[in-house]
């Protein structure tokens, strides 16, 4: 059920405290944490603590709470010191989604070039 967390879901895992990632930022209803596989000098990946599967499913079921991964991203960057940045939720495998569990990936610290891959 959309929301709750998936037993082999790798996010959920990190969620419950199962999983270790290395944590820069916790509320509430988000966690941020940095990639594994970093394709920037900055890139932390920041979750709602619910499980959803991706961005659309998020957005549709609960706007309050997109809002919060969204204001965590902005509170990761200035933490960051990034004066700007990329924020990338990748929708689909297709897109590159590896992790059914909706994720915005902020990517700074370099040059970001227009278009992307």
């Amino acid at each position: 059920m959309a929301g709750e967390p998936q037993d082999d879901c790798l996010f959920c895992k990190i969620v419950a405290g199962t999983v270790p990632a290395t944590i820069v930022r916790q509320t509430e209803t988000t966690v941020a944490f940095r990639d594994i596989n970093p394709q920037a000098p900055t890139h932390v990946l920041v979750i709602p603590k619910a499980h959803y599967e991706n961005a659309a499913a998020l957005a549709a079921a609960d706007p309050g709470l997109t809002a919060d991964v969204l204001r965590e991203a902005q509170a990761v960057a200035d933490e960051e010191k990034l004066d700007s940045y990329r924020l990338v939720f990748n929708t689909g495998s297709g897109a590159g989604q590896t992790v059914w569990h909706v994720h915005g990936h902020i990517l700074g610290g370099r040059g970001l070039e227009w278009p992307p891959g």
